[in-house]
């Protein structure tokens, strides 16, 4: 099933949410760098919460994975996976990353604020951003 397809095909429709997009503060890529992402702009944003424990989540990012090289520039998108692991599992993400090959961005939501401002309960969660609202 190719779910990175399947978020693209509702990418055509309007933005249906006034739901502004959030500005991802407060996560960290692997070097604990903080990275400021506005979901704004003519960009089209795909957002993933997983977790290394969650295996429907990993053949979620495998499946986007296989698609993102060729179909990213033909739909300007950005996907951005917020792993959601915890302190006693956070040392586990970047093995699994690089052992994946994954080329989108990954960022850290150790202690799952952001998981909280977005009410994600359980993972895998994904959301679309387009022209800045959340589709």
């Amino acid at each position: 099933m190719k779910y990175l397809v399947l978020l693209l095909i509702f990418l055509n429709l309007s933005c249906k949410s006034d739901k502004k997009a959030p500005v991802i503060l407060e996560v960290h890529d692997f070097a604990g760098v903080a990275p400021y992402l506005e979901l704004e702009g003519s960009k089209t944003y795909v957002v993933n919460f997983w977790a290394t424990w969650c295996a429907p989540c990993i053949q979620e990012l495998e499946a986007f994975n296989e698609e993102y090289e060729q179909r990213k520039s033909e739909f300007n998108i950005e996907i951005i996976a917020v792993s959601i692991d915890d302190v006693r599992t956070k040392n586990r993400v970047k093995p699994l990353v690089n052992g994946r090959n994954w080329n989108f961005t990954i960022l850290m939501d150790t202690n799952q604020d952001l998981k909280r401002v977005l009410g994600v309960i359980n993972p895998p969660y994904t959301f679309v951003v387009k022209d800045g609202k959340i589709v």
